[in-house]
């Protein structure tokens, strides 16, 4: 089944890189991410579209762009998706898979999307315990930095830390290990589904629609 999956830039994403190459009857053809065509930054992580291309390379896939823009009506977010997923389909494209873990209404609306197109929704991590997720990512030799947070959830200072088995112990015990609820993001710069490490520089934290944003940018 040729299958584009959908690309945070995250460590979920990342995750469901790696299971779906695992995953018999699974082709994997190519990434898909979505960016603030005002600012060339992935749309929640904030990540430069020059590190995506970085991990798409590293990755050994072709990433395909859904560019939108910063305040964007949902009809056009829409329209715009639309038109990439009659595009994939022509291609052949099969199926589009998320790394969506358990919020149930998020997976409805991709199912709702979907539906008719002749697409299949995949979603390869559904309903794991995160907590044991988060581990087995750790462990697996994934490594990923926090790129956003949200202060209203997890303390600011979590802004640039690495998401590893120390920074796993500091969270509350309300948080979801994964930031699932949104209240913090990564982007994985190595692990097993990357054939080389991508390379990045911490730049300064910055508060930006009430989240606050580790940036990294690409080495001069």
């Amino acid at each position: 089944m040729k299958t584009i999956l959908s690309w945070s830039t995250g460590k979920d994403a990342a995750w469901a890189l790696q299971v779906l190459r695992q995953t018999p009857g699974i082709e994997l053809v190519g990434l898909l991410t979505t960016i603030n065509e005002d600012i060339d930054r992935v749309i929640t992580h904030g990540v430069p579209l020059a590190l995506v291309e970085a991990q798409a390379r590293a990755a050994g896939l072709p990433l395909h762009v859904v560019a939108i823009p910063q305040q964007c009506p949902n009809h056009v977010y829409e329209e715009r998706m639309s038109s990439f997923i009659t595009d994939a389909r022509t291609a052949g494209v099969e199926a589009i898979a998320f790394g969506d873990l358990f919020l149930a209404d998020i997976r409805a609306y991709r199912e709702s999307r979907l539906a008719g197109t002749g697409l299949k929704p995949l979603f390869p991590l559904w309903k794991r315990n995160t907590a044991q997720l988060a581990t087995e990512m750790i462990a697996g030799g994934l490594k990923a930095r926090v790129v956003c947070v949200d202060p209203g959830a997890v303390p600011g200072t979590l802004a640039g830390r690495e998401f590893n088995d120390q920074f796993l112990a500091d969270l509350s015990s309300s948080i979801d290990p994964c930031g699932e609820n949104g209240e913090f993001h990564t982007f994985a710069y190595a692990g097993p589904m990357f054939d080389a490490p991508i390379t990045f520089e911490a730049g300064e934290t910055v508060e930006r629609d009430g989240f606050l944003f580790a940036d990294l940018k690409s080495p001069p």
